[in-house]
C-alpha cells in the first residue's frame, strides 16, 4: 500500500509540530511544508539541514530566501499537485482563503481550530467522533483546550456515560513567542459560555456543557477544572484506571513534584522531548474530588502540541486509511511514541 502524501501549510507554532508528527508516521509521506517568509522556524529548518522540502506561498519573495541561502523546492501550488491532503496551519482566517486552492487542485484538507466552523464538512476529534470524518473532504480540528477537554470527557463518557459538565478554564494568554499579546497583572474573564463548552457539544451532542474562561498572564499551558455529572456512580480508583489506560492522558501527582503547569513543561524538557512538547494532557491525582455523584478533576493542556495527534487521526479518517476508530488512533499513538492503550 502506498503512503498517503501530506503537505503542511504554515510552518509556525503548530505547523512545525505537525511536520514532525507526520514525518514519524510510517504510513504517511511528508512531501513538503509551505510558508510565506523566512521566519525563525524556517531559518531553524535551514540550519538543521532542511529535513523537509520548502515551498513558497508567494513566489515574489524568493529573493529573500535566496539571500539567506535557503533552498526552495517550488511554489505552494506546485506542492499541492504532489499531495493527497494538506494540514492547514496558517493563521486564523487564511485557511478559508487557502481552501479555494485546495478545491482547485483537488486535494483534501484539515484545518486547525482558529478557522471558522464553516470552512469544513466535519468538526473532528479522533477519539470522540472519528467515524464522522471518514472519507470527508474537509475536516476542522477543535482548539487546543477543546481537544484536551474532549479527550478527558470522552474517556469518562465511554466508561459510565456523562449527562452534563461545567468547566472553568484558566487560560494562558499567548504562546511563549507571542509576547505582543501578553497581559500584565490582571485576570480577565470572558462571558459564559466559553466556546470550548459549545464546541464540545458539537462533537458530543448528548452532553450538556457550559463553561467560564479566565485569561491569565502565563504562556505555558492551560488548566481546565471539570465538574461532570456521570450517568452511573464512579469511584476515584476506577476513574484513575481509565485515565491511566488512555494513551493521550498522563496521570501525575502533586506529591511527585508536578505542582504546576511549568513543572509539566520542565518535565518534558527532562524527557528530551523536541521543543519540550508533550502530546498528552495531564490529570492531577490529588485534584479528583466529588460533590455528591458529581466528579471534579483538573487537567493541564500543553497548548502547542496537544492537537497534533488528533490532526494526524484526521488524515487517517479523511483518506480512509482506517475505518476502525481504535485502530486509527492506535497507529497514530504508536508512531508518535505514546504509550499503548485502548
Amino acid at each position: 500500500m502506498s503512503k498517503v502524501r501530506v503537505a503542511v501549510a504554515g510552518y509556525g507554532t503548530i505547523g512545525t509540530r505537525l511536520a514532525d508528527g507526520v514525518a514519524r508516521q510510517e504510513d504517511m509521506e511528508l512531501v513538503g511544508v509551505a510558508d510565506v517568509a523566512p521566519t525563525l522556524p524556517i531559518r531553524a529548518l535551514y540550519e538543521s539541514g532542511m529535513p523537509y522540502r520548502l515551498f513558497l506561498v508567494d513566489a515574489k519573495r524568493k529573493p529573500e530566501f535566496d539571500a539567506l541561502g535557503i533552498p526552495v523546492s517550488g511554489t505552494f501550488e506546485e506542492l499541492l499537485d504532489q499531495v493527497d491532503v494538506v494540514l492547514d496551519a496558517a493563521p486564523g482566517g487564511i485557511g478559508i482563503k487557502n481552501k479555494e486552492l485546495y478545491l482547485k487542485h483537488g486535494v483534501k484538507a484539515i484545518f486547525q481550530g482558529g478557522e471558522k466552523d464553516e470552512v469544513a464538512d466535519v468538526f473532528f476529534h479522533g477519539y470522540a467522533n472519528y467515524e464522522k470524518g471518514i472519507g470527508q473532504r474537509f475536516l476542522k480540528l477543535t482548539s487546543c483546550n477543546t481537544t484536551g477537554l474532549i479527550r478527558a470527557v470522552d474517556a469518562l463518557d465511554r466508561m459510565v456515560g456523562v449527562e452534563k459538565i461545567a468547566i472553568t478554564i484558566i487560560r494562558r494568554v499567548a504562546d511563549p513567542g507571542d509576547t505582543h499579546r501578553g497581559y500584565v497583572d490582571l485576570l480577565r474573564p470572558d462571558a459564559v459560555p466559553s466556546h470550548q463548552a459549545v464546541d464540545l457539544m458539537h462533537i458530543m451532542p448528548h452532553v450538556q456543557a457550559t463553561g467560564l474562561l479566565v485569561h491569565t498572564p502565563v504562556t505555558h499551558g492551560h488548566i481546565i477544572n471539570i465538574v461532570a455529572t456521570p450517568k452511573k456512580t464512579v469511584s476515584k480508583e476506577a476513574l484513575l484506571e481509565t485515565f491511566r489506560e488512555h494513551p493521550r492522558i498522563r496521570v501525575v501527582r502533586l506529591a511527585d513534584g508536578f505542582t504546576s503547569n511549568t513543572a509539566l513543561f520542565q518535565y518534558a524538557r527532562h524527557l528530551g522531548n523536541k521543543r519540550s512538547d508533550m502530546y498528552e494532557i495531564a490529570v492531577w491525582e490529588e485534584c479528583i474530588g466529588f460533590s455528591g455523584n458529581d466528579v471534579m478533576f483538573a487537567i493541564n493542556i500543553p497548548q502547542e502540541a496537544v492537537t497534533i495527534p488528533e490532526t494526524i487521526d484526521g488524515v487517517r479518517a479523511c483518506m480512509v486509511m482506517q475505518t476502525d476508530r481504535l485502530e486509527a488512533v492506535g497507529l497514530t499513538n504508536k508512531y508518535l511514541g505514546l504509550k499503548p492503550g485502548r
